[in-house]
């Protein structure tokens, strides 16, 4: 079982936010290969200079290679582009008439990982996959051709956990509307020094109007072209929407959403390790981590502050949560239910395969910490509402 290293605290030993994060960042299993693609090899040419030239080009000397590399991938991101819309555009700008998404949201690290591979069991439903999310922009040309060429460059598992990695397996969606240009708060990954220490574009309704339309667009497009490759209700994976639910229930009247939920004190240093594990290996600038720890507290606040505003707009039959305990305990009959307060039918037919899927989980240990005072204080302190929503106490 992989464990969080223990962050020391008030017997002399470091307890600064540099060093706590020093030691989340020795807890990293596996370092990010160099020959492996960043996020950013993704971003057609106009993206990648946009986001280049807001952080004046000022990438860490041990990264100039990279920013070689992601220019030259930007512009045949940028041709392949323009050829996916002579070839494709009429086609996603009049896309096949599909089923209102599904969106999976909760918080990073607690649990949308697994929501979406599970649904993945239901041929009804599909999802964009990590090609479609890190070429958004031409995968409806590419991703035939170029899948088979890029695995072998992919690592076998996620830096932060014990988690496989490949081309055709299920992505969150925020990184195509990234990799499209649209706000987002992963643009922060890589940048993070000269980023604000603030979370933006999380809660979308801080963005000026140009910003949020521009977001919309993105979305509804990004959509369109999924509905081209595959005309299935898409099921939507995405932490940064769960601020976002008013937004989506607006585009998406008859979207539906379900929550999950993890005990806030393992999805803190959790994500701690997420972040620094991100910056390590997707990042252009070397972080200390200086001030990472105010912006998890942050994000998490902005997040939730944001879903509890935006609830009472959702109709009854279109949230349904759960808590990731009680879905690692009883995968089955936990998306039984999920599957009724949904109204999604059809659960039946899945069964079966959910009930093997459950006897692989039984196999994987999800990553431990140990008690850290300062910071689960902290956590108990500036989360309160949430622990006490939920059900969580302090260890």
């Amino acid at each position: 079982m992989s464990q969080l290293p223990r962050v020391r605290s008030s017997d002399g030993s470091p307890d600064t936010p540099v060093a706590a994060a020093k030691t989340y960042r020795e807890g990293i299993i596996r370092p990010w290969p160099l020959w492996a693609p960043r996020f950013w090899h993704g971003m057609p040419l106009n993206v990648w200079l946009s986001l280049a030239a807001e952080h004046r080009w000022r990438a860490s000397p041990s990264r100039w290679g990279l920013i070689v590399t992601i220019t030259m991938a930007a512009t045949f991101n940028w041709l392949a582009a323009r050829i996916c819309e002579a070839r494709f555009g009429r086609r996603f700008r009049s896309p096949p008439i599909t089923p209102p998404p599904l969106f999976l949201i909760g918080h990073w690290r607690a649990g949308t990982t697994l929501l979406h591979e599970l649904f993945m069991n239901d041929e009804r439903f599909c999802c964009p996959n990590y090609y479609k999310c890190f070429a958004p922009s031409h995968f409806l040309l590419t991703e035939r051709i170029l899948t088979p060429a890029l695995s072998w460059i992919l690592p076998a598992k996620r830096p932060m956990d014990d988690v496989t990695l490949s081309l055709d397996k299920p992505q969150e969606d925020e990184f195509a509307l990234l990799n499209l240009g649209a706000p987002s708060p992963y643009r922060r990954i890589a940048f993070p020094i000269t980023s604000s220490p603030h979370p933006e574009a999380l809660d979308l309704t801080t963005l000026p109007q140009s910003e949020l339309d521009r977001w919309r667009h993105t979305m509804r497009r990004f959509l369109n072209m999924l509905a081209v490759a595959d005309p299935r209700r898409p099921v939507l994976k995405s932490p940064p929407h769960t601020a976002r639910i008013g937004v989506l229930t607006e585009m998406f009247p008859e979207s539906k959403f379900l929550h999950i939920v993890r005990n806030p004190f393992n999805v803190f240093h959790s994500t701690m390790r997420l972040w620094l594990s991100l910056h390590q290996g997707h990042g252009l600038q070397v972080d200390r981590g200086d001030t990472l720890e105010e912006y998890v507290f942050e994000a998490f606040e902005q997040m939730y502050t944001a879903f509890e505003r935006d609830r009472a707009k959702l109709a009854p039959g279109q949230l349904h949560e759960i808590r990731y305990e009680d879905l690692v305990a009883d995968p089955v009959g936990q998306l039984e239910e999920a599957y009724k307060q949904l109204e999604l039918g059809g659960f039946e037919t899945i069964r079966k395969s959910l009930e093997k899927e459950a006897v692989t989980m039984k196999k994987y240990h999800a990553s431990t910490y140990r008690p850290h005072s300062r910071i689960d204080a902290e956590i108990a302190r500036r989360w309160q509402p949430f622990l006490d929503r939920y059900g969580y106490a302090a260890p």
